[in-house]
């Protein structure tokens, strides 16, 4: 019996989007159509206050309601209703890519990889993009993950490199993966949980350089550098 399944499953957590959802929803579903690949865009609309949930809908999204706030939250609620092989999760701010992820899907599509990992600090970010405390804590969050959990980068079973950007929010894994796993954060610190429990569970660990763009300007930010760094970190040190 046929699979008919999506191919692809692309999520978005989202919070309060309505100036950039639409386009990220837009660049989405072109690199469906520009690949051929059967899919669904996925936007998970988290309490928001304003029409992103409407915006999202009127782009031709999937809209799942997620009212318990928070980023791990959100994120495991569209993975659940997720129906593809391979799910990809991004950010609806405009700062990733979606119309070009090519580096990020392949390697699920052809079986090399079970997880794979935007890394920002390789070569693509536009100046600005990322605020300077986060250019000095990121990679210091990633050497302890890596340090603390061993967590290593792999292609066809073997070592490539070391993951060097736990909190990058353009990841994919396949679905199968996926449901291997057991998440249960609800906060920022969910992306740093994927790699250490895709660690925990032998899966294969890819990592491909991620353009970072400049949001929008006078959009308020959701990180918060201090307390979400400090989820992060405790997460590491418990886990």
């Amino acid at each position: 019996m046929a699979d008919n399944r999506p191919s692809i499953s692309i999520v978005m957590p989202c919070l309060n989007e309505e100036a950039t959802v639409g386009a990220c929803v837009d660049d989405a579903r072109a690199f469906l159509d520009r690949r051929c690949f059967t899919g669904e865009v996925i936007v998970v609309d988290n309490d928001s206050t304003d029409d992103s949930a409407v915006i999202a809908a009127n782009h031709g999204a999937i809209v799942v309601s997620e009212p318990r706030r928070g980023y791990g939250r959100a994120v495991r609620t569209g993975f659940d209703h997720a129906k593809g092989h391979v799910i990809v999760m991004g950010d609806c701010d405009t700062t990733y890519d979606f119309a070009h992820m090519d580096n990020l899907i392949n390697p699920l599509l052809a079986g090399e990889a079970d997880v794979m990992v935007g890394n920002r600090f390789a070569g693509q970010m536009e100046p600005g993009a990322m605020p300077l405390l986060h250019r000095f804590g990121v990679p210091f969050l990633s050497w302890c993950g890596r340090t603390r959990c061993r967590v290593e980068s792999r292609h066809n079973g073997k070592v490539s490199a070391d993951v060097r950007d736990f909190h990058c929010g353009l990841r994919g894994m396949t679905s199968d993966a996926y449901w291997r796993c057991t998440f249960r954060t609800e906060g920022m610190e969910f992306a740093s949980e994927m790699i250490v429990e895709a660690t925990r569970k032998g899966l294969r660990i890819g990592q491909t350089s991620i353009p970072l763009r400049c949001g929008p300007r006078g959009r308020k930010p959701k990180l918060r550098t201090f307390s979400d760094g400090w989820r992060h970190l405790r997460y590491l040190l418990t886990c």
